[in-house]
Formats: C-alpha cells, structure tokens, sequence
C-alpha cells in the first residue's frame, strides 16, 4: 500500500512538471527544474530496487510533498509575473497567415487604424500598436525613438513573428523604415504612409542630426502648459494635418490623453531624427505613399529616398498628412494593389 502511495506522488509530480513545461518555464525556474527531475529520477530507482526502507519512504514522501509545493509557487509566478511588457500596447485580430504590423503616429492611437484592419483582418493577423505615453497608455520612465525601435523588433523576434508587412504613419512610418534598416531580415515588405528619413531635412537640407540632443527645453515648454493652453495649440494644428473634419476631434483627444513629457521629449528626438543613409541597408519592397502638397516638393522629398532601393512612391490625389482619412479609396486601392503583389 504504501509503495502504490509513493508511485502515486511520483507520477503527479511528473505530470505536473511536464505541464509546467508545456506552459514554458522562464530562466529563473531551470534551477528547480533539474532539481525534481533529478528527485523523480532517485525515487523511481529507489522503488523500482525495492531500497526502501520505513524511515526513507516517510523522508521521500514528505520532500515529494514540498517539491509540489514549491513548483506550485513558481508555476503561479511564471503565470502572474513573467509575461514580458514592451514599450507599447498590442492588440491582435483577425486569423491570417501573413501578418501585418501596424505602428500610428506621433501622440495617436492605434484606433487611427481601425477602419484599415478591419478591411485586412479577413485574410491577415493584424497587431495594432499604441505607443507608451500616447493616447492614454501608461508611460515609460525614459522613452526615445531608439528604444522604441528596438521595442518593436524584439516583439516580433520574442512572437516569431516570420516576414510582418510593417504599416506605419507619420513617426511610426519612421520606426518602420528605422527597424527595416537596422534588422533587414525581419520584414516582409513595409508599408510608408506620409513619412519622410528626414524631416527636418525639408525646411533645412543641410541639417545634421545632433549626437547628444538637449531636449529639456522642448519638455520644459510644453509641460509648463495648462490643459487649455495645450488643447488650443492642438486645435491649431491638427486641422492643418488633416482635412476630415468628422475626425479632428478624436485625434486632438489623443492628443490630450497623452503623457505630456512624452510628447515633448519624442517629438524633440524624432525631429532629431536622420535616417538618409541608413535606409540604404533596405531589401524588402516598399510602398511610399505621401500626401498630394508633397509632390510640390518632389525632387527635395525624392532625394531624401535616393538610398532606399526597391522603392514604390505614390502621392496622394487630395488630402494632408492622414492620408488613411483624407483619401480613403486612393489609400486602400495602393494598400490592396501592393499587398497582393508576391
């Protein structure tokens, strides 16, 4: 009887262990694994021998008993406490076998996708991103474009993610370009919607980024700002970014929900931003797609992507810069015609 009690708790301690693993043991617990791997392995031998004696069986059973406990805890830790967090929020829809990456811009949410995954989601698994510190999402200590970057290419390596097609807008049309630059072999194609390498580069062609740049002054500025002050200069300056009046007012609202410091310290570093040269390490297609004021600067805006190869540049017929709102049908007729092409 009591050598069928030993067999018992042997063999719950060994489902429970490749259960464990099953679910995926993090770094940490490898130390606890081999120990009850190690223990299950002794006991078995010392039954399977009949080595046992009254003393030892009593000893094994109760370290048996702690060793489930112990692995009961880690197990509850590994479920509770160790799912990585990235800079950014994700939400997943749709069930396709080709994934598509979708990054918004500057203080927006990803919701300024929405109309475009719900078109996508029937034939593509769609991630939408928010950026920490954008439109209400928590923000981090120290955010920077860089990080970001790097942010977003871990999250496709951690989620094998194989060949995304990156879809990005404004500043998140730069993080797309940045990281197909940086990592050429984790996207598929990429997708540019009104992003230039470098836009300071447009007022200034000469500008050269700045190696350590100061940007206390921005954050200082804009933090100081009362909510009205701050909802004022947006009101000022989205209508000229966007000419569908019915949605103006949700992307001041992102605008507003955003962390302040945030806002400040990303938009200085992105306006730092030059990304030229390094565009030239670039293999996968790419789609461009700029709004219809910009092919009034066409030699400038073309020169700034000389170095990407493999390159489509389109321009809008009508519209600003959310060209998703501002020209629908053009938009998803690009979006559709290049997504199809092998």
């Amino acid at each position: 009887m009591k050598r069928k009690s030993l067999d018992f708790k042997i063999e719950n301690l060994e489902f429970f262990f490749r259960f464990r693993s099953r679910k995926g043991f993090t770094a940490k617990n490898t130390f606890l694994k081999k120990i009850i791997k190690k223990y299950c392995n002794i006991f078995k031998r010392f039954v399977s021998k009949r080595q046992i004696n009254l003393k030892t069986l009593e000893t094994m059973k109760k370290f048996t008993f702690l060793l489930i406990i112990m692995l009961f805890f880690a197990a509850l830790c590994n479920i509770f406490g160790q799912e990585k967090s990235y800079s950014f929020e994700v939400k997943k829809t749709g069930k396709g076998k080709q994934s598509l990456i979708f990054i918004p811009g500057f203080a927006s949410s990803g919701d300024v996708w929405s109309e475009t995954t719900a078109k996508f989601e029937k034939n593509y698994t769609c991630y939408t991103l928010t950026m920490a510190g954008f439109a209400g999402i928590k923000p981090e200590t120290d955010a920077s474009f860089k990080n970001w970057e790097k942010e977003i290419a871990a999250f496709i390596k951690d989620t094998n993610i194989e060949k995304p097609i990156i879809i990005g807008h404004s500043m998140g049309g730069a993080l797309a370009l940045a990281i197909a630059a940086d990592y050429p072999e984790l996207p598929g194609k990429i997708i540019i919607v009104d992003t230039l390498p470098c836009l300071a580069a447009l007022s200034n062609p000469n500008f050269t980024s700045k190696e350590n740049n100061d940007c206390s002054a921005t954050v200082n500025k804009l933090t100081a700002m009362t909510d009205e002050q701050f909802r004022q200069m947006q009101t000022q300056s989205i209508p000229r970014l966007m000419a569908d009046t019915s949605m103006q007012e949700t992307v001041i609202n992102w605008s507003m929900k955003s962390d302040r410091k945030t806002f400040a310290s990303i938009y200085c570093d992105f306006s730092n931003t030059d990304l030229r040269e390094t565009i030239k390490n670039i293999h996968c297609p790419s789609l461009i797609l700029l709004e219809s004021y910009f092919v009034n600067f066409k030699p400038a805006i073309e020169a700034q992507y000389k170095n990407l190869k493999n390159a489509n540049m389109q321009y809008a017929s009508k519209g600003l810069h959310f060209i998703m709102y501002d020209d629908k049908e053009w938009y998803f007729n690009q979006l559709n015609n290049f997504l199809s092409t092998k």
